[in-house]
């Protein structure tokens, strides 16, 4: 469905369209995501540090890291990894070549978590499968052209 049908209004120009159009379609993927995550208790800012975590195991990461690598560049990743520790998703230790650091590590409930989520990853790429392959690079490069 159009954009404009779907929030029944009408644009400045292209240029806003796109802008809203984005953010409405951010807003509909991030939502298919919050109901695969639901039933695990998991935020989506919880759900992108376990993955981020999965990517460094079996290494540890540092606050530093995560915050780096984050898709929400303001979350308050300390509060973050407090909650996830009250869930046994994580591990934080004491950083062995800084005391002032902490290791942040995924537990093994994180891992299974994220095993049974990933059973799910297919049900949003079915979201965007009436894309072509190709239509999905250009839609990728697209978004990282706006980027810059």
């Amino acid at each position: 469905m159009k954009i404009q049908d779907e929030i029944k209004s009408n644009f400045n120009n292209e240029y806003h369209k796109a802008r809203v159009n984005i953010h409405f379609t951010h807003n509909y993927l991030s939502e298919q995501l919050i109901e695969i995550i639901k039933p695990f208790k998991l935020t989506p800012t919880q759900f992108n540090v376990l993955r981020i975590l999965r990517g460094q195991h079996p290494e540890v990461s540092s606050i530093g890291l995560i915050k780096e690598r984050m898709l929400d560049k303001n979350s308050d990743i300390s509060r973050v990894i407090d909650r996830m520790l009250t869930k046994k998703l994580v591990v934080r230790k004491e950083c062995k070549q800084d005391r002032r650091q902490k290791d942040i590590l995924i537990s093994q409930l994180g891992l299974d978590y994220l095993a049974k989520i990933d059973a799910h990853e297919k049900e949003l790429d079915k979201k965007m499968q009436h894309l072509s392959p190709e239509e999905v690079i250009q839609l990728n490069n697209l978004l990282d052209k706006i980027r810059g």
